[in-house]
């Protein structure tokens, strides 16, 4: 599997709340985080937690690929996301786009970093 064909299975695996598969895709020790700033999910046990939590809260949680290229060992996505109302009665986070970049070693993607 491509890196890109890799990327896009991670969002379809987290367009279906599947957070087993979404880190099977991730290094032992990848990480997601900031562009080039603070980490916010740590390691696979920290993304899967932290995106079980993030699900939980926002049930309809929806991504769009709305563009995607690979280069070299890395994958650039443009998404569009849609929360939808969270279960805990806090305020609608309107939609909104990022830029993700999916950085790989081997096979497994070892670091997402988002710019929004």
């Amino acid at each position: 599997m491509s890196h890109l064909e890799t990327a896009k299975a991670m969002i379809a695996a987290y367009n279906a709340q599947d957070v087993d598969t979404y880190v099977s895709y991730m290094t032992d020790d990848a990480c997601e985080a900031n562009y080039r700033g603070d980490v916010v999910r740590e390691g696979k046990e920290g993304t899967r937690s932290g995106l079980a939590a993030a699900f939980a809260r926002w049930p309809q949680n929806h991504a769009e690929i709305v563009e995607a290229q690979a280069i070299g060992n890395y994958v650039l996505m443009r998404e569009h996301v849609t929360r939808g109302p969270a279960t805990d009665g806090s305020a609608l986070v309107e939609p909104f786009d990022v830029i993700a970049v999916y950085s790989f070693e081997g096979d497994k993607c070892s670091r997402v970093e988002f710019i929004r």
